[in-house]
């Protein structure tokens, strides 16, 4: 199991990555014209660099901490506030019926509960 939670761990951080660096790099025009991008449209620019930045810290929080033996406990922390981020965007795909990234988030948010869980409960880091 401790193999898995870190498999979980580290996709979800490729995919707090590449959220976090086109959000930060990444024109809100640009954003805005792709599918699914289309929620930028309402927000601005500020909006969507903090958000990108967010997903950056996220992808650092799920890994370097049991990484480096430094407060392990911050991989389930990140995994609980990840799963907060995933409901927010599934509402705000839910409002603009975009039903395949409703369920991509519900699977990002499952795996999230799973490294939360695991870590803060049956199988901690150093156990």
């Amino acid at each position: 199991m401790n193999l898995t939670l870190w498999i979980a761990a580290g996709l979800l951080t490729a995919v707090a990555l590449a959220g976090g660096l086109s959000k930060t790099l990444i024109p809100k025009t640009r954003l805005a014209s792709q599918h699914g991008g289309e929620w930028t449209q309402d927000v601005s620019p500020g909006f969507i660099k903090a958000l990108g930045i967010l997903e950056l810290m996220a992808a650092a929080g799920l890994i370097l901490p049991a990484v480096l033996d430094i407060a392990p406990v911050m991989v389930s922390v990140t995994a609980a506030c990840w799963i907060v981020l995933m409901v927010g965007a599934m509402i705000t795909h839910g409002r603009l019926g975009q039903s395949k990234f409703v369920l991509l988030n519900s699977v990002y948010l499952a795996l999230a509960a799973l490294v939360a869980w695991g870590r803060l409960g049956p199988w901690p880091f150093g156990a």
